[in-house]
């Protein structure tokens, strides 16, 4: 497919390409700064540019500095397009008529441009003299094959040039756990990936483990065919070793509880057992202990450190806070652990289980003591069932303490607007700060904080409102509260008066907690006032 291609003096025996979207093993692995790639291929839309996902990709592969380049792709949706995969890419733009050429050059510059405004040269793969410090841009097709070869190619050219040295084959081992999976008639296998060195059949492992390291033995090697997917099934092919750099299907005894996304490590001595096994435990250690936990929150529970991972960064960007962690089964030590919520915060005493299994006695456990399981095996799916019962829990709790709430309001008597001074008081006010609702107890501050009543009714322009915000003339009935005397305009308050709600410790908690989101900032700066007027601590 590719003009001067030097096939003679290649010195790299093959490529290993892994699809890293939505493999949250993959992403959170190279998150804590474990790259498992030596150049990454970045695939962006002609048709779109930079989007936000790519964007993402972008900072993240200039944060861990790994060289990437870019398909640029679609090509095949420019207007006109001829196809034409089995030719240089070059070559084939040149054949194109001349308003495909225009519209191909006009989107190419367009994103170039884009590239630059992320602090990145750019510069079509074959107008590229310096690749060291410009992104080269590859058009392709994934539909028609157009400027496959021209990719493969470059990222073989880069190999050889710009990455010799970290190409170096090393024969220390290193290899991490992508995936457990169950196949048919072949029990239990783990996906690894192996970086460096090799791995042979008979020798012990040593590998991550949902209750501990787990030792084992390699019983298969198994590869996919040639240009085959190590995730499709396919008829594997069975190998008594294998080496660097390879995507690898391990068979053994025991691993079904083992952990995706830790190293594998290879024992050739027993007495490197004990050794091999606390550094596993370590990184899992080190690596939970990474993770932030607030005081209040949700305990989480995952299949995988992967997933966790992904589900923690899912409620993290959802604002969901989360107090405790785990990894495997749900048992009723998980859910003693997060009983603890009932006492600091009931809503959050709930365990998220992320494709793990709960076991019964835990089930019985967490009803008999009030925590709530959420169990599923799709994020979204767990996501939307706890959001739900959050909603539930929040409109009972509103209904609740709504007699407890008081929303902080500052008014302004208008004096030409008296109707009634005594039992009940109709007169018009001005709302000078705050939100007046129906219900809200009213005082006077400056009067020795004498309680008038609970206002009943709203009225703006004789229309009945149940609220009324800051600036609004308004008109108010206020009753007495019960068992208490009826007070009077004129003689327990004067037209000079402000008249504020009468707020609580209680009402403020009450506010904080359940009618959060229908404060405003300048709510809060007029509960702060009042705090100190009511000398509330």
């Amino acid at each position: 497919m590719v003009k001067n291609f030097d096939r003679e003096t290649l010195k790299i025996p093959g490529m290993l390409i892994i699809d890293t979207p939505g493999h949250e093993s993959f992403s959170n692995l190279r998150n804590r700064g474990s790259s498992l790639c030596d150049i990454a291929i970045l695939v962006v839309d002609i048709m779109h540019g930079l989007e936000p996902q790519t964007l993402e990709s972008i900072n993240l592969l200039k944060e861990k500095k790994c060289p990437f380049i870019v398909a640029l792709n679609k090509i095949d949706r420019l207007y006109d397009w001829k196809k034409s995969p089995d030719t240089d890419v070059v070559a084939t733009l040149k054949k194109q008529k001349k308003n495909t050429k225009d519209e191909f050059d006009e989107r190419a510059k367009a994103i170039i441009v884009e590239f630059a405004q992320q602090g990145l040269n750019a510069a079509l793969f074959h107008e590229n003299k310096d690749p060291r410090t410009f992104v080269s841009l590859v058009p392709t097709s994934a539909h028609s094959g157009d400027g496959m070869g021209n990719l493969i190619a470059l990222l073989v050219e880069l190999t050889q040039t710009m990455l010799a040295r970290r190409l170096a084959h090393c024969d220390e081992l290193r290899a991490q756990v992508m995936e457990v999976k169950a196949l048919p008639g072949m029990g239990t296998t783990i996906d690894v990936i192996l970086i460096n060195g090799r791995l042979r059949e008979g020798e012990t492992i040593i590998v991550p483990g949902v209750e501990g390291p787990i030792i084992t033995q390699i019983r298969g090697l198994l590869l996919p065919p040639p240009l085959k997917e190590l995730r499709v099934k396919n008829q594997y092919e069975k190998h008594k070793e294998v080496s660097t750099s390879q995507g690898v299907k391990i068979l053994g005894k025991d691993l079904e509880k083992t952990l995706a996304g830790l190293p594998l490590l290879v024992a050739h001595h027993d007495d490197e057992i004990p050794v091999l096994r606390d550094e596993l435990v370590r990184e899992l250690k080190q690596t939970l202990s990474s993770i932030k936990l607030e005081e209040k929150g949700v305990y989480v529970q995952a299949s995988t450190l992967g997933s966790l991972e992904a589900l923690l960064e899912f409620l993290r960007t959802s604002k969901v806070p989360y107090a405790g962690i785990n990894i495997g089964p749900v048992h009723k030590k998980d859910v003693m652990k997060a009983s603890t919520m009932l006492e600091h915060d009931p809503q959050f005493a709930v365990i998220l289980a992320f494709d793990v299994k709960v076991e019964r006695e835990s089930q019985e456990m967490a009803d008999s003591l009030g925590v709530r399981v959420f169990s599923a095996e799709i994020i979204y799916h767990l996501f939307d069932a706890f959001t739900k019962y959050r909603e539930d829990y929040k409109k009972a709790k509103q209904d609740e303490f709504k007699h407890v709430a008081v929303f902080p309001v500052k008014l302004r008597i208008l004096p030409q607007f008296i109707f009634n001074s005594r039992d009940p008081i109709v007169m018009g006010v001005n709302v000078d700060a705050g939100v007046l609702r129906q219900g809200t107890p009213l005082c006077v501050p400056s009067k020795g904080f004498v309680d008038i009543g609970v206002v009943t009714s709203i009225e703006v322009n004789h229309k009945t409102v149940d609220s009324a915000k800051k600036g609004q003339e308004i008109c108010i009935k206020i009753e007495p509260i019960p068992g208490e005397s009826p007070k009077m305009y004129g003689r327990h308050f004067e037209a000079t008066d402000i008249i504020v709600s009468k707020i609580t410790r209680a009402s403020i908690d009450a506010l904080k907690n359940w009618f959060r989101d229908e404060m405003q900032k300048s709510d809060w700066q007029l509960i702060m006032e009042l705090k100190k007027t009511f000398e509330i601590i």
